[in-house]
């Protein structure tokens, strides 16, 4: 089952959370203010390291079910996802360091660098959700065409009938098995069967 999408939310909202009590500690200079956006971009970065080794372990998983289309976005959702953790380490480094000594003027350049970091975690779970929607949700279907055409193509060079029946059924088992696989990746469990009916 991948963890991937329910972590991608923490990575999402942590930054807006951590943004958010960064502007107002720019506006009052408040030191609880300090301390708590301090806290919350120290969280955002956990998320945004959990959220792209997450993403790392599922990327695979998937990559061979994707069109040619759907793998290069893939690659490029898991290169901005690896910029994005590194990133929001350094901006809380900086803020961190900034608030421990007290120096006002490291932390504003760490909470500006934060709203860059946050507003580019939006474009990245853009990305990711093109890749659920434009890539991942059809990825199916894609398999399921793909074993048909080979099917088709075997069974037209096929001389006997039988020959052209095992091809058929051959991409029945294939889709079949595809099926599996991708409910394996999602954690969906399989329908279980109705028990048969007692015999009267």
């Amino acid at each position: 089952m991948m963890i991937h999408p329910a972590t991608a939310h923490f990575a999402m909202v942590l930054p807006v959370v951590a943004s958010a009590f960064g502007v107002i500690y720019l506006l009052n200079r408040k030191e609880i203010f300090g301390k708590i956006s301090s806290a919350a971009t120290l969280f955002a970065a956990l998320a945004m390291a959990l959220v792209w080794y997450t993403g790392n372990q599922a990327g695979p998983l998937i990559y061979d079910y994707l069109s040619e289309a759907g793998q290069h976005e893939l690659l490029e959702h898991k290169e901005l996802g690896l910029y994005l953790a590194i990133a929001m380490g350094v901006v809380t480094l900086l803020k961190v360091i900034g608030c421990k000594m007290k120096i006002f003027a490291v932390e504003a350049l760490a909470i500006v660098m934060l709203l860059g970091v946050t507003a580019t975690t939006f474009l990245q779970g853009k990305h990711g959700g093109e890749l659920v929607y434009n890539y991942g949700t059809p990825f199916k279907s894609y398999m399921i065409m793909d074993s048909l055409k080979e099917a088709t193509a075997t069974a037209e060079e096929a001389e006997e009938d039988e020959e052209k029946l095992e091809a058929y059924q051959d991409a029945v088992d294939d889709i079949m098995m595809l099926s599996e696989e991708v409910d394996a990746m999602y954690g969906n469990e399989p329908e279980e069967e109705d028990e048969d009916e007692d015999d009267e």
